[in-house]
Formats: C-alpha cells, structure tokens, sequence
C-alpha cells in the first residue's frame, strides 16, 4: 500500500510540474525517475525494463534521418512550387499548405513539419499582403491531424504501435480512413470560417509568381539521395512486420544511412535531436512503470472493467473522449503512457482491447487541436508566428481550434461505433 501511495504521489507531482510549466518537463520526468528508485518503488534494473527502447529508437531515427535531409531543401521546394501551383490563390494556397502539413506530418514527426512550412507560410503570405495567422491556425490543425494517420506521425502512436504490436499498415488501414474524413470536414469547414475573407491583389500574385523554387535547393545531389531514402524508408515501415524488424530498426537504419551518404556535418546533425524529448520519453516511461510495478494500474484497469461491464463499445467512448478532451489541456504523451499498462492489463483479463488502442490514438492525437497547448507542434507553429510580428493568442485559437477538435472526434465517434458496434 505504501508504494502505490508512493507512485502515486510521485506520478502526480510530475504531471502538475510538467503542466505548470514551472520545471522543464525532461527535467521532471528524470526526478521522478529517480525518486521512484530511491524510495524503493522501482530497483535500477526494473526501472530500465520499463523504458520502451522501440519508441526511444523509431524517435531518435526519424529525428536523425529528418536532421540530414532538410539540409538539401526539399520541403521549401514543395512548398513554393505548391503556392504557385495555385497561381496566387489565397484559398487554394490555404488548402494546399494543409494537405502539405497533414501529409508531411504522417512521415515526419509533426514538429518538425511545422518548423519547415511555418517560415516558408509566413514568407508566402508577406507577398500577398496577407495575414498569415489563419494560415498557421489551419496548419497546427493539419499537423496533428495528419500525425494520427499513421504509426510514426505523431508520438502517441509510437507508444501505442511498440505496446501493441500493431504495424504501421495497421496503422494506415484503420486510422488512414477516419483521418481523410476528418480532413475533408475540416477544409469544408475552414471554407466557412477564413474562405471568403482571403483577398489579394493581382500586383501581389504575380509577385508571388516571380519566386523561384529551384533556388530553394541548396544541395540537389543531397536533395536527389533524399527523395530516395524516403521513398525507401516508407517502404521498410510499411513492411517491417512482414520482414519481421522492429519499427526501430527501420528509422535507425535509414538514419545511419543517410548520415553515411548525406555529407553533413554529423556534430551539427546529432544536435539537432530533441534530446530533451528524448529524456523526457525515457524518464516518463520509469515513472508510469512505478505504477504498474506497485499495482496503481492493475487496480483502476480493474476499476474500469467493472463500471463498463466488460463492455468494450462503452469503455471506447469513454477513453476516446477523455483522451481528446484531456490532450486539449495536458501533453498527451503522459496520458498516452498512463494508458498504454491499463489497457494491456485488461487485454491480460482475456478481453479484446482493440478497439480500445484505436481510441486511445484517435482522441489523444486529434484532442491535442484543442487548445494551443495542446501539443507541441501548436507552441511551436504559434511561437514562430509571434517572433515574425503576428502572434497568436490562447483565445483566438480556442475559437477555431477546440470546435474544430470537437467535430473530429464526432466523426472518429461514428467511425469507431459503425466499426465496433
């Protein structure tokens, strides 16, 4: 009973001091960590058995791999060559830059996508003579939007594929479906909301399309060796469990790989790793391990199969919609990694826990759009936009950021019902 008290207390004291903002969150994720073994919850050796070393791997992987190829480039050229697909059309920009963020999300950790179109919205938007904001707010939500769709797009998935060995075809059988609905809703709706306001002059178009995309490229031969390592990678996680490798393998091969062709300066590219991400992952997974370890999680997994009967439709919703409804105002990844030993619990009772991993992945990642500190991808997309001269305010991205969420988990609501009902 102590150590569950203990658990407790500690995994509480993280989860405030992270939200409070008051502690870097690596920094309280690690005191936790090693409060947990000092009070004898956790010994060295369990405290290591719970760090999910696939995630750890498939996230330094994809941030190495990342690191390498934005060096040649190619996500500016995308970018400009998009806009002036568009022949200087504000609303199509709008839409196009959308499915661009949603789409690099679901390859990219959405982070990272988001500090490669930010900048570049931003640039497009100051030749139209036109407010970028409602740009940047469409963006944050495509981001996380496109995260979801597939295993490594967004961090909770990560978590959710290496606990329960679901593929990344899973992955895009199941969630790539609700996750186009969503995105099809969602441009309807930005229509509505930003559509009709977006005018520019036929001075700003043209000079909009005066930009030349090529001048982006600033290493074609690292450029020409990154659309093949993409392409090549996309193949090994689609068919990693049929080779039978670990997602890890796959982002740490093509990592090496690209650090071994790509010619970079490989100090300047292991320091672009969020290794601050990375101890956070490491000491969070310790932490919710002190949990499991004293029973914390046995018992309110217990707790939850008997207020749902075993009903597997009720207990969906009901982590569907506290995990999107949550996610909106804590980091989702602390949730997720709270969540991921209950529910393996409950699978270990001998229930079918699958609809339930679907939910955890649909509210977490689309409930992060709720508010702008809902995921990390907002505080950074919005940060970038206040140190260019248009910040974005908590209240001005409630108003079309948390209805919006709302109505994607109305849609994920029905996908799951008409699918497990």
């Amino acid at each position: 009973m102590f150590q569950q008290i203990i658990s407790i207390a500690i995994f509480g004291i993280v989860i405030l001091a992270i939200v409070s903002e008051k502690v870097h969150r690596s920094v309280a994720a690690v005191a936790g960590a090693v409060a947990l073994v000092l009070f004898r919850v956790l010994t060295v050796d369990s405290a290591v058995s719970y760090i999910d070393f696939n995630t750890i791997g498939v996230l330094i992987g994809m941030m190495l791999f990342v690191a390498v190829v934005k060096n040649s480039g190619i996500f500016e050229y995308i970018a400009i060559r998009a806009a002036k697909l568009t022949k200087g059309n504000p609303w199509y920009i709008m839409v196009i830059f959308v499915l661009i963020t949603a789409a690099l999300s679901a390859f990219l950790d959405n982070v990272t996508t988001v500090l490669l179109i930010g900048p570049m919205t931003i640039a497009i938007t100051r030749i139209l003579k036109l407010n970028p904001v409602p740009f940047l707010i469409t963006q944050i939500l495509a981001s996380n939007i496109g995260g979801t769709a597939t295993l490594i797009g967004d961090p909770p998935n990560i978590m959710i594929g290496s606990a329960s060995g679901l593929t990344f075809i899973d992955f895009i059988l199941h969630n790539g479906l609700v996750i186009v609905l969503v995105l099809i809703v969602s441009i309807l709706c930005f229509r509505f909301i930003y559509g009709r306001g977006l005018q520019v002059s036929p001075e700003s178009m043209r000079a909009m399309m005066r930009l030349d995309e090529n001048k982006a490229i600033k290493d074609p031969s690292l450029m020409r060796k990154s659309v093949i390592m993409i392409l090549l990678v996309a193949v090994g996680f689609i068919l990693h469990d049929s080779i039978g490798i670990e997602s890890c393998v796959v982002a740490l091969t093509s990592a090496a790989v690209m650090l071994l062709i790509g010619k970079q300066d490989t100090e300047d590219i292991i320091s672009d790793v969020e290794w601050p991400t990375i101890i956070f992952f490491i000491g969070l997974f310790i932490v919710v391990g002190g949990m499991v370890e004293s029973g914390v999680i046995g018992k309110l997994a217990d707790l939850l199969i008997s207020a749902t009967e075993g009903h597997m439709v009720i207990a969906m919703l009901i982590i569907l919609w506290a995990s999107a409804l949550l996610s909106s105002v804590l980091d989702n990844i602390p949730f997720v990694a709270t969540l991921i030993p209950l529910i393996l619990t409950m699978e270990n009772s001998g229930l079918d826990v699958t609809p339930l991993w679907w939910a955890v992945s649909l509210g977490a990642c689309l409930g992060g759009n709720g508010t702008l500190i809902g995921a990390s991808a907002n505080v950074v997309l919005s940060g970038i936009s206040g140190k260019n001269g248009y910040p974005i305010t908590f209240m001005q991205y409630l108003k079309t950021g948390f209805p919006m969420m709302l109505l994607s988990i109305i849609v994920a609501t029905i996908y799951l019902l008409v699918k497990y009902a």
